[in-house]
């Protein structure tokens, strides 16, 4: 009989306690593996917060802080950005579309933003995932809001409902806009990013609720809903609704761009850092949330020594029962001595054992990684912003692998080491 056959009728003849270190060995590696992926994705999905957009645009202070409070609802931006600029620079050549942000005003500590439809149309996150809506649509009329879906479940709002905006950020509102209520027309799906934390209103609201006259606006908009009813001005009407939701503000917080060519990215980035009529700063969020990342890498370094004491556990763990066992074992191996078996013999058996045992281990924790990446895929992303890359396993994931592998074959040449060197007489003693 083969060594490896004997090796498989010794761990079949110990069940119990094979299966619970072959289970702990596969709990372990499931835990490394998916603690990695979390990791590599982790790391990914931050630099992916907002995608498809080529250059953050803002007053003049620095990369990461312009990137805070524009993209994260961090902080306070000190100056805007005049409507002037703004309309000059998007009118560049190779300009594809461009999102005003005005921030400013919240909602019971939450963040609320003006901006422009085409924030819902050009707005990405992830790996350039579109925002997609729970219910309901884009704001259409003045006084509409669309809910992030934290917003929405955390203050147990529907569509219908008013809302009323607040000047002021976070939770230090100074003054509540109760004559300008909002209704709730619409309900994001979530995303896992600052999206889902914020209220969404037209650009001209902001003005609108902080001086102009509201009245004014009121008879204007009726004036509109009358002139809707002539179908042979539709399309002047949808305009005329359009300027409305943008309006004509003195500034603006920031603003994003995106081009017909990465080519034009860098050429207007430069052009808008070195604009003389207004100090202004063009930042390309990818970088600089890698920047961010670098600062914050303190997480990953966590992760990673959480992952390393994952894997010594589970080895501690195999040498523990390994060697629980061969104590166990001592008259079976010097029945295998009288028998005819070297010590070599004792020596491989007890190390193909250890082999067997840390590989159907690792088998078994590949399956239920992919089963744990599965089923949290959908929740990360939504919870956590975290978008878990479910593909066959790296070079670097294998590697790791083969580290367990090579780690568990040592482990058992210490029980085998012993075994190699029992006596046949202190094996068929009888110990009182």
């Amino acid at each position: 009989m083969s060594l490896l056959k004997l090796a498989i009728k010794s761990l079949l003849n110990r069940k119990a306690s094979a299966l619970l270190t072959l289970f702990t060995i596969a709990i372990s590696v499931m835990l490394l593996m998916s603690i990695e992926r979390v990791r590599v994705d982790a790391k990914s999905s931050f630099s992916n917060t907002i995608s498809g957009t080529d250059l953050i645009v803002g007053a003049r202070t620095g990369d990461i802080q312009l990137l805070l409070s524009s993209v994260f609802r961090i902080g306070h931006a000190n100056n805007g950005v005049s409507w002037h600029s703004y309309q000059y620079i998007t009118q560049q050549r190779g300009v594809k579309w461009a999102i005003p942000l005005s921030l400013g005003d919240s909602h019971k500590g939450l963040a609320v933003l003006g901006t422009n439809k085409d924030y819902f149309n050009h707005y990405r996150f992830g790996k350039k995932q579109p925002l997609r809506f729970a219910s309901g649509q884009q704001f259409n009329h003045l006084f509409e809001v669309v809910l992030g879906s934290e917003v929405a479940s955390s203050l147990n709002y529907k569509l219908g409902d008013k809302v009323v905006i607040a000047h002021g950020m976070g939770n230090t509102s100074f003054h509540n806009h109760d004559d300008n209520p909002f209704t709730v027309v619409g309900i994001l799906e979530p995303t896992g990013t600052p999206v889902d934390k914020t209220l969404h209103i037209p650009l001209a609201a902001i003005d609108t609720i902080h001086g102009k006259s509201h009245t004014h606006e009121a008879d204007h908009v009726k004036d509109e809903s009358h002139e809707h009813e002539h179908e042979h001005e539709h399309e002047h009407e949808h305009e005329h609704d359009e300027i409305n939701l943008v309006g004509n503000p003195k500034q603006i917080t920031a603003f994003l761009l995106g081009f017909d060519s990465p080519l034009y990215t860098l050429q207007v980035r430069r052009n808008i850092n070195q604009y003389k009529p207004e100090a202004l700063l063009a930042i390309m969020p990818g970088v600089t949330l890698r920047e961010l990342w670098e600062m914050l890498s303190i997480v990953e370094k966590i992760l990673l020594l959480f992952s390393i004491v994952v894997v010594l556990i589970s080895l501690l763990g195999m040498l523990t029962s390994l060697l629980s066992s061969l104590n166990q074992r001592r008259r079976e191996l010097a029945i295998l001595r009288s028998v005819g078996a070297r010590p070599w013999h004792i020596f491989t058996l007890i190390s193909v054992e250890s082999i067997l045992i840390t590989g159907l281990g690792c088998l078994l924790g590949i399956v239920l990684f992919y089963g744990l990446m599965l089923l949290s895929a959908d929740y990360l992303q939504s919870h956590a912003g975290i978008s878990l890359n479910i593909a066959l396993l790296s070079s670097y994931e294998l590697m790791l692998l083969a580290a367990i592998i090579a780690a568990g074959f040592i482990d058992g040449l210490i029980p085998a080491t012993r075994a190699y060197f029992y006596s046949l007489a202190d094996g068929m003693s009888i110990k009182i």
